[in-house]
């Protein structure tokens, strides 16, 4: 039975590199972004995540969306922090 649901996730996982579709459905979402289906569902009806559903049943992603949901809350590293630090200083000279 795992065996299965392997390969139906590697189907669809292949359908979406190989196809550049910009909408996906809940489960080609789940695969886009790893999150679990599960989980997923909590943002869905919650609101934290941007979606849609047309129909009033079938939810849809678009991927870009998605691509900016990920990608809020960015962190800088530790070499962008001293780097912005050491420009800010040379700017900021006291002579």
């Amino acid at each position: 039975m795992d065996n299965l649901l392997i390969l139906e996730r590697f189907d669809r996982l292949e359908k979406l590199l190989v196809g550049h579709k910009e909408v996906l459905t809940f489960n080609e979402a789940c695969d886009y972004t790893g999150i679990s289906r599960s989980y997923l569902y909590k943002l869905t009806s919650s609101g934290k995540i941007p979606h849609s559903k047309p129909n009033g049943k079938m939810l849809f992603f678009e991927k870009r969306k998605l691509v900016e949901w990920l990608l809020q809350n960015k962190r800088k590293s530790q070499y962008d922090i001293e780097s912005e630090a050491l420009a800010y200083s040379l700017r900021n000279k006291r002579i």
